[in-house]
């Protein structure tokens, strides 16, 4: 009699999961209370999976043996408490796929910087022609990848959603990069909550298994007796990468910035237990290529650099930005704010912040906290009221630089959305043509 799987969720995640679940000889469910996209449900008819969309029922949820639930639904829910009262198993997609493979795991957290490190493990190893695969929370759902294109090596993003699901997973190399602020309302507004989230990836671990961490944050440090005697721990530090910065050349544009050879070094770290010597790891720093909106430097004109950093959303974000842009910069910021503080970018303001253009539909808080710290300060509602502000207050050998430190779904379907439409609107005012 095969098992019964539930997939709960029909976005990238659940339909990796219950592409995989079918191939492993699960009678399997899929159910979304919402609309399942064009090209997901194509997969499933595909795969002859049957599904649900726009409802669940619940009447037959409980025939399930275990349940996968894609990690935007939140545990509180009573539906999920009543899996657990009744013994169903319930799973992240992560914890699934990893029952399936044997390839080494390389999986990589933190608040900022884990799709910038995930990639830079990608490329390293692509680029020293290894055969590895980027997947998780960015690229291909790993559970999709292990069921239709097995790798050697998997350089896998995890946000701590996904960790919430984990059981038995464990990587051969886990890297928590920084943990500060972020999702607390799912962890009941406690730091300390979210926090043990993010340290949950290397709690399986074990002796020849390596934990890369940020050798400066308070909230990793405070948790290092908790983890696994047995396991290796490799501390990175942001203010002691003068062994990295000798050895290699730091000169490719897409790793400007200490954040950038900060996470830079723990890729190195991880690479280098795939085998990878520093020739090699130098050809793939040379070639790397970060995702659009991460510090994007996109046009150069009339001697004004114009970078798009709309994944920015929070303060911590763009401390790194300000920190690796020489000024003088007119910075863009402003969006749904998230509880920011700003006295952390206090320094790095007065030192190279020229003008301040807040885009937003409620920039009354950036706006009272900046009123006597910048001279050139301006709230808009639009990209065309910000544009003529650029147009107004440029000059030579500024850096234009969008930052926000807030959420963008005020004017903006999501951060990629605002970015986009910000490099559009530049692009076709500022670009020679």
């Amino acid at each position: 009699m095969h098992k019964r799987l539930l997939v709960l969720g029909g976005g990238e995640s659940g339909v990796g999961a219950a592409i995989l679940a079918l191939k492993e000889g699960f009678n399997v469910f899929l159910s979304d209370s919402g609309k399942i996209a064009d090209r997901y449900k194509k997969k499933l008819d595909d795969a002859g999976i049957d599904y649900e969309e726009g409802k669940h029922s619940f009447e037959m949820f409980f025939e399930f043996s275990v349940v996968v639930k894609s990690p935007g639904i939140p545990d509180r829910l009573d539906f999920i408490q009543a899996f657990k009262e009744k013994n169903i198993p319930v799973i992240s997609e992560i914890e699934f796929a990893c029952r399936y493979t044997k390839a080494y795991v390389i999986a990589i957290t933190g608040s900022n910087g884990k799709t910038t490190t995930t990639n830079l493990v990608h490329q390293l190893l692509r680029a020293a022609n290894k055969d590895v695969a980027l997947v998780g929370n960015v690229g291909q759902s790993f559970a999709l990848r292990v069921a239709e294109n097995p790798a050697s090596i998997y350089a896998l993003e995890l946000s701590s959603f996904q960790l919430d699901g984990i059981k038995d997973f464990r990587p051969d190399v886990s890297i928590v990069l920084n943990i500060s602020p972020d999702h607390l309302d799912r962890y009941d507004y406690d730091f300390d909550k979210y926090a043990d989230s993010k340290l949950r990836i290397c709690m399986n671990q074990s002796s020849g298994d390596k934990f890369i961490f940020n050798g400066t944050d308070e909230k990793i440090l405070q948790r290092l007796s908790l983890l696994p005697e047995v396991l290796s721990q490799c501390s990175v530090s942001m203010d002691k990468l003068d062994a990295y910065v000798q050895t290699f050349d730091w000169s490719n544009k897409a790793l400007q910035g200490n954040h950038n050879r900060f996470n830079a070094a723990c890729a190195i770290e991880a690479v280098r237990t795939c085998g990878l010597v520093d020739s090699e790891i130098q050809s793939g720093l040379d070639l790397f290529v970060n995702d659009p909106h991460r510090l994007e430097s996109f046009l150069e004109a009339d001697g004004i650099e114009f970078i798009n950093d709309s994944k920015a959303t929070n303060v911590e974000a763009v401390y790194y930005a300000l920190d690796a842009i020489e000024g003088p910069i007119l910075w863009i910021a402003g969006g749904v704010d998230k509880g920011n503080e700003y006295e952390t970018l206090d320094r790095l303001v007065e030192e190279k912040v020229a003008a301040l253009i807040c885009l937003g539909t409620d920039n009354s808080k950036l706006l009272n906290y900046y009123e006597n710290k910048i001279e050139q300060l301006v709230s808009v509602d639009s990209l065309e009221l910000m544009l003529e502000k650029i147009k107004d207050w440029k000059k030579a050998g500024m850096k234009v630089l969008l930052s926000p430190a807030c959420s963008s779904f005020d004017l903006f379907n999501n951060y990629m959305h605002r970015g986009d439409v910000f490099k559009e609107i530049i692009l076709e005012n500022f670009r020679t043509k």
